[in-house]
């Protein structure tokens, strides 16, 4: 089957619907608000299922390319003692910058399918231009959700606060270290960047609000172990994100009428489990193929939702336990045995 589809959003979701969708014979539009791809930090964790898809839209060697695989894994305590430790033949993963990954995925487009700096109207989501299907890729704070799911609910706080950045210099392992209400992640970028991330309760921040938030993150940090310790040394000068955490309530179907959900503007989850991009791109994949391959629209959004929704949904809950015992402030051997846990899963 062959017909028109507008995808609502050029991020990692949207850009793998379109390719998927051109490699099905579809006619694609992409529209998205901001004026080209993102040029933001930050590693991207791809496990298996995220590289397997980019396999089957045909960039997976390209972003092996550009990928880094971290020599070993560890979940530490603040001290340095490894909570669990998998060596590089368990560290099925490939981390990448969404930078580019974003590239990657706008190589080769034809010119004029994105059409950055054009925001979608609900209008646009109600009217559909005569489309066949509306993706809606336009993440947690999705317009093509909230217009066209009358029982979809708004983001829920995950009651953390998430810092991140980058730093001069490599890193050979990742490890997420894991304290009382928060934690502190290091990974690699490429071979001569370190990308690291924060978390922790919000209630650790009363009084501390307007503080630089280098100066905080060395103060609340201070005294980690030695791999903590270089990064924040090294914070001084570079820039620091900043943002509160949400995830998704469920949702029914993430399909209604011709419009379909993708990626967080379906399932946004916590970042603890690093999977969103990986969902994003099993999302973007398993569209394609349905709608490549139904005898009609409904059909193939049908399949597409039966074979998405229940591990999407497994995943946010997963995700969402993850980071209230990640950043728990009490039961030290509870979170300790779920990090061993986690540590045998991947």
């Amino acid at each position: 089957m062959h017909g028109r589809a507008l995808v609502v959003g050029g991020g990692v979701a949207g850009l793998a619907a379109a390719r998927g969708l051109l490699r099905a014979g579809w006619e694609v539009e992409v529209r998205e608000r901001r004026g080209s791809p993102p040029d933001i930090g930050g590693a991207l964790s791809l496990w298996r299922g995220g590289m397997a898809a980019l396999d089957r839209l045909g960039l997976g060697e390209r972003v092996r390319e550009r990928a880094e695989r971290p020599l070993r894994g560890v979940i530490a305590d603040p001290s340095g003692r490894a909570l669990v430790s998998a060596g590089p033949q368990r560290t099925d993963v490939h981390l990448v910058s969404r930078s580019s990954l974003l590239a990657v995925l706008v190589e080769g487009l034809p010119d004029g399918l994105v059409l950055w700096n054009t925001p979608v109207t609900e209008a646009d989501v109600r009217g559909a231009g005569g489309f066949d299907a509306v993706v809606g890729a336009d993440g947690i704070h999705s317009i093509v959700r909230r217009t066209a799911f009358p029982r979809a609910r708004a983001p829920r706080p995950l009651g953390t606060v998430a810092y991140r950045g980058t730093v001069p210099g490599p890193a050979g392992m990742a490890s997420e270290t894991w304290g009382r209400g928060m934690l502190f992640g290091v990974t690699p970028m490429d071979a001569r960047t370190t990308n690291w991330f924060a978390s922790l309760r919000t209630e650790l921040l009363r009084g501390r609000e307007g503080r630089d938030h280098a100066d905080l993150l060395r103060e609340l940090y201070g005294g980690w172990h030695p791999v903590v310790a270089r990064v924040l040394d090294a914070l001084p000068g570079t820039g620091v994100d900043r943002r509160e955490l949400y995830d998704l309530p469920a949702l029914g179907s993430y399909v209604h009428g011709r419009h379909v959900l993708i990626g967080d503007a379906a399932h946004a989850m916590a970042p603890n489990l690093g999977r969103g991009a990986c969902e994003s791109l099993v999302d973007a994949a398993v569209l394609a193929d349905a709608l490549g391959a139904g005898p009609t629209v409904g059909g193939a959004l049908a399949r597409y939702d039966r074979r998405r929704h229940g591990p999407t949904r497994r995943v946010v809950r997963a995700s969402r336990a993850v980071n209230r015992v990640s950043t728990g402030v009490r039961l030290d051997g509870p979170r300790d045995l779920l990090a061993r846990t986690l540590g045998h899963l991947v």
